[in-house]
Protein backbone atom coordinates (compact mmCIF):
# COMPACT_ATOMS: atom_id res chain seq x y z
CA UNK A 1 0.00 0.00 0.00
CA UNK A 2 1.14 3.52 -0.74
CA UNK A 3 1.23 5.62 2.44
CA UNK A 4 -1.10 8.49 3.29
CA UNK A 5 0.31 11.96 3.90
CA UNK A 6 -0.71 13.78 7.08
CA UNK A 7 -0.19 17.55 7.20
CA UNK A 8 -0.23 19.35 10.55
CA UNK A 9 0.05 23.03 11.49
CA UNK A 10 0.15 22.93 15.30
CA UNK A 11 3.22 24.51 16.90
CA UNK A 12 2.61 22.94 20.33
CA UNK A 13 4.51 19.64 20.33
CA UNK A 14 2.24 17.79 22.75
CA UNK A 15 -0.97 18.80 20.99
CA UNK A 16 0.56 18.14 17.57
CA UNK A 17 1.61 14.66 18.66
CA UNK A 18 -1.78 13.95 20.19
CA UNK A 19 -3.52 14.98 16.97
CA UNK A 20 -1.28 12.75 14.86
CA UNK A 21 -1.70 9.81 17.24
CA UNK A 22 -5.49 10.22 17.16
CA UNK A 23 -5.61 10.34 13.36
CA UNK A 24 -3.23 7.37 13.18
CA UNK A 25 -5.46 5.34 15.49
CA UNK A 26 -8.66 6.41 13.76
CA UNK A 27 -7.26 5.47 10.38
CA UNK A 28 -5.99 2.13 11.68
CA UNK A 29 -2.57 2.75 10.16
CA UNK A 30 1.04 2.29 11.22
CA UNK A 31 3.34 5.33 11.40
CA UNK A 32 5.04 4.31 8.15
CA UNK A 33 1.60 4.26 6.51
CA UNK A 34 0.70 7.79 7.66
CA UNK A 35 3.68 10.05 7.08
CA UNK A 36 3.52 13.33 9.01
CA UNK A 37 4.76 16.72 7.85
CA UNK A 38 4.50 19.71 10.21
CA UNK A 39 3.93 22.76 8.04
CA UNK A 40 4.49 25.23 10.86
CA UNK A 41 8.12 24.07 10.95
CA UNK A 42 9.03 24.78 7.35
CA UNK A 43 7.95 24.78 3.70
CA UNK A 44 6.28 21.73 2.23
CA UNK A 45 8.63 19.80 -0.01
CA UNK A 46 7.33 18.94 -3.49
CA UNK A 47 4.52 16.40 -3.28
CA UNK A 48 4.14 13.87 -6.09
CA UNK A 49 0.54 12.77 -5.71
CA UNK A 50 1.36 9.46 -7.33
CA UNK A 51 3.48 8.56 -4.29
CA UNK A 52 0.51 8.64 -1.93
CA UNK A 53 -2.84 6.97 -1.35
CA UNK A 54 -4.33 10.26 -0.12
CA UNK A 55 -3.76 13.41 1.91
CA UNK A 56 -5.20 14.22 5.35
CA UNK A 57 -4.95 17.79 6.68
CA UNK A 58 -5.39 18.39 10.40
CA UNK A 59 -6.71 21.46 12.18
CA UNK A 60 -4.88 24.22 13.97
CA UNK A 61 -4.91 27.86 15.03
CA UNK A 62 -4.35 29.26 11.51
CA UNK A 63 -7.34 30.92 9.82
CA UNK A 64 -7.36 32.00 6.20
CA UNK A 65 -9.59 34.91 7.24
CA UNK A 66 -7.02 36.27 9.70
CA UNK A 67 -5.94 39.82 8.77
CA UNK A 68 -2.88 39.57 6.54
CA UNK A 69 -0.83 41.81 8.81
CA UNK A 70 -1.42 39.42 11.73
CA UNK A 71 -0.20 36.31 9.92
CA UNK A 72 3.22 34.99 10.80
CA UNK A 73 5.70 33.98 8.08
CA UNK A 74 5.00 30.35 8.96
CA UNK A 75 1.26 30.85 8.45
CA UNK A 76 1.76 32.61 5.12
CA UNK A 77 4.05 29.84 3.93
CA UNK A 78 1.65 27.10 5.05
CA UNK A 79 -1.27 28.83 3.34
CA UNK A 80 0.65 29.17 0.09
CA UNK A 81 1.82 25.54 0.17
CA UNK A 82 -1.63 24.22 1.03
CA UNK A 83 -3.33 26.36 -1.60
CA UNK A 84 -1.04 24.98 -4.29
CA UNK A 85 -1.54 21.41 -3.09
CA UNK A 86 -5.32 21.83 -2.85
CA UNK A 87 -5.51 23.22 -6.38
CA UNK A 88 -3.57 20.22 -7.64
CA UNK A 89 -5.68 17.77 -5.65
CA UNK A 90 -8.91 19.25 -7.03
CA UNK A 91 -7.57 19.25 -10.59
CA UNK A 92 -6.58 15.58 -10.26
CA UNK A 93 -9.63 14.69 -8.11
CA UNK A 94 -7.09 13.16 -5.74
CA UNK A 95 -8.22 11.82 -2.33
CA UNK A 96 -7.96 14.67 0.19
CA UNK A 97 -9.61 15.03 3.59
CA UNK A 98 -9.20 18.34 5.37
CA UNK A 99 -10.55 18.65 8.93
CA UNK A 100 -11.41 22.12 10.27
CA UNK A 101 -8.50 24.02 8.69
CA UNK A 102 -9.34 22.08 5.54
CA UNK A 103 -12.55 24.11 5.35
CA UNK A 104 -10.47 27.27 5.01
CA UNK A 105 -8.04 25.75 2.53
CA UNK A 106 -10.63 24.13 0.26
CA UNK A 107 -13.51 26.50 0.95
CA UNK A 108 -11.65 29.47 -0.48
CA UNK A 109 -11.11 27.82 -3.87
CA UNK A 110 -13.20 28.39 -6.98
CA UNK A 111 -15.22 31.39 -5.87
CA UNK A 112 -15.82 30.10 -2.35
CA UNK A 113 -15.86 32.52 0.59
CA UNK A 114 -14.50 31.77 4.05
CA UNK A 115 -15.18 34.41 6.70
CA UNK A 116 -16.29 34.91 10.31
CA UNK A 117 -20.05 34.77 9.66
CA UNK A 118 -20.66 31.25 10.94
CA UNK A 119 -18.08 30.65 13.66
CA UNK A 120 -19.08 28.31 16.50
CA UNK A 121 -17.75 28.06 20.07
CA UNK A 122 -15.89 25.02 21.34
CA UNK A 123 -18.57 22.43 22.04
CA UNK A 124 -20.22 19.21 20.88
CA UNK A 125 -23.18 19.68 18.54
CA UNK A 126 -25.49 17.55 16.39
CA UNK A 127 -24.32 17.41 12.79
CA UNK A 128 -26.93 16.49 10.18
CA UNK A 129 -26.21 15.02 6.78
CA UNK A 130 -27.90 16.46 3.72
CA UNK A 131 -29.51 14.16 1.16
CA UNK A 132 -26.23 14.29 -0.76
CA UNK A 133 -24.33 13.51 2.43
CA UNK A 134 -26.44 10.44 3.11
CA UNK A 135 -25.67 9.19 -0.41
CA UNK A 136 -21.97 10.04 -0.23
CA UNK A 137 -19.43 7.16 -0.17
CA UNK A 138 -17.52 8.71 2.76
CA UNK A 139 -20.10 10.58 4.85
CA UNK A 140 -22.94 8.22 3.97
CA UNK A 141 -21.59 5.52 6.28
CA UNK A 142 -22.40 7.82 9.23
CA UNK A 143 -25.81 8.09 10.92
CA UNK A 144 -28.01 10.82 9.42
CA UNK A 145 -27.37 12.83 12.60
CA UNK A 146 -24.39 12.46 14.93
CA UNK A 147 -22.66 14.51 17.60
CA UNK A 148 -19.20 15.93 16.91
CA UNK A 149 -16.68 18.14 18.64
CA UNK A 150 -16.03 21.49 17.01
CA UNK A 151 -14.87 25.02 17.64
CA UNK A 152 -13.90 27.49 14.92
CA UNK A 153 -13.66 31.20 14.23
CA UNK A 154 -14.22 30.98 10.47
CA UNK A 155 -16.42 28.92 8.19
CA UNK A 156 -17.63 28.73 4.60
CA UNK A 157 -20.26 31.34 3.82
CA UNK A 158 -20.31 30.52 0.09
CA UNK A 159 -19.33 27.13 -1.27
CA UNK A 160 -16.77 26.85 -4.07
CA UNK A 161 -18.27 26.47 -7.51
CA UNK A 162 -19.45 22.91 -8.04
CA UNK A 163 -18.97 21.86 -4.41
CA UNK A 164 -21.58 19.55 -2.89
CA UNK A 165 -22.89 20.32 0.61
CA UNK A 166 -22.81 17.18 2.77
CA UNK A 167 -23.52 18.25 6.36
CA UNK A 168 -24.68 21.20 8.50
CA UNK A 169 -25.44 22.19 12.08
CA UNK A 170 -28.14 24.59 13.26
CA UNK A 171 -25.50 27.29 13.71
CA UNK A 172 -23.22 26.67 10.72
CA UNK A 173 -24.64 25.82 7.28
CA UNK A 174 -21.47 24.19 5.90
CA UNK A 175 -19.99 21.46 8.07
CA UNK A 176 -18.82 19.17 5.29
CA UNK A 177 -18.58 19.40 1.53
CA UNK A 178 -17.06 17.57 -1.41
CA UNK A 179 -15.39 18.87 -4.54
CA UNK A 180 -15.40 16.44 -7.42
CA UNK A 181 -15.64 12.85 -6.23
CA UNK A 182 -12.71 12.56 -3.84
CA UNK A 183 -11.83 15.91 -2.22
CA UNK A 184 -13.47 16.48 1.18
CA UNK A 185 -13.52 19.05 3.96
CA UNK A 186 -15.18 18.86 7.36
CA UNK A 187 -15.66 21.71 9.80
CA UNK A 188 -15.97 19.33 12.75
CA UNK A 189 -13.02 17.30 14.03
CA UNK A 190 -13.34 13.57 13.27
CA UNK A 191 -10.31 12.64 15.40
CA UNK A 192 -11.27 14.23 18.72
CA UNK A 193 -12.30 12.47 21.92
CA UNK A 194 -13.08 14.10 25.28
CA UNK A 195 -9.49 13.96 26.54
CA UNK A 196 -8.08 15.50 23.38
CA UNK A 197 -10.55 18.36 23.16
CA UNK A 198 -9.97 19.22 26.83
CA UNK A 199 -6.24 19.31 26.16
CA UNK A 200 -6.82 21.64 23.22
CA UNK A 201 -9.04 23.88 25.33
CA UNK A 202 -6.10 24.25 27.68
CA UNK A 203 -3.48 24.60 24.94
CA UNK A 204 -5.35 27.35 23.09
CA UNK A 205 -6.60 29.31 26.09
CA UNK A 206 -4.94 32.50 24.77
CA UNK A 207 -6.03 32.16 21.15
CA UNK A 208 -9.39 33.88 21.43
CA UNK A 209 -11.67 30.85 21.16
CA UNK A 210 -13.32 31.60 24.52
CA UNK A 211 -13.19 33.89 27.52
CA UNK A 212 -10.88 32.76 30.36
CA UNK A 213 -13.74 32.23 32.79
CA UNK A 214 -15.32 29.71 30.39
CA UNK A 215 -12.41 27.27 30.38
CA UNK A 216 -13.54 24.80 33.05
CA UNK A 217 -17.17 24.90 31.92
CA UNK A 218 -16.18 24.07 28.34
CA UNK A 219 -14.10 21.14 29.53
CA UNK A 220 -16.89 19.83 31.75
CA UNK A 221 -19.40 20.04 28.89
CA UNK A 222 -16.96 18.30 26.55
CA UNK A 223 -16.55 15.43 29.02
CA UNK A 224 -20.32 15.07 29.34
CA UNK A 225 -20.90 14.86 25.59
CA UNK A 226 -21.30 11.49 23.89
CA UNK A 227 -19.17 11.67 20.75
CA UNK A 228 -18.56 8.28 19.14
CA UNK A 229 -19.27 8.44 15.42
CA UNK A 230 -17.01 11.04 13.71
CA UNK A 231 -13.80 9.01 14.06
CA UNK A 232 -15.31 6.46 11.70
CA UNK A 233 -14.69 8.86 8.84
CA UNK A 234 -10.95 8.31 9.12
CA UNK A 235 -11.12 4.53 8.77
CA UNK A 236 -13.62 4.92 5.95
CA UNK A 237 -11.31 7.33 4.11
CA UNK A 238 -8.54 4.73 4.29
CA UNK A 239 -10.92 1.97 3.23
CA UNK A 240 -11.98 3.96 0.17
CA UNK A 241 -8.59 5.17 -0.99
CA UNK A 242 -5.77 2.86 0.16
CA UNK A 243 -4.00 1.59 -2.92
Amino acid sequence: MKPFLFLGTRAEDDVAQQEYDAVLAGCGLRPDELVRVRLEQGPLAPVDLDDWSGVILGGGPFNVSDPEESKSPAQRQAEADLHDLAVRAVAADFPFLGACYGIGVLGSLGGGIVDRTWGEPICALPVRLTDEGRADPLLGTMPPEFTAYLGHKEAVSRLPEGAVLLASTDTCPVHAFRIGLNVYATQFHPELDAVAICDRIDAYSSHGYYEPHEQERLKAEARDALVTEPVRLLARFVELYAR
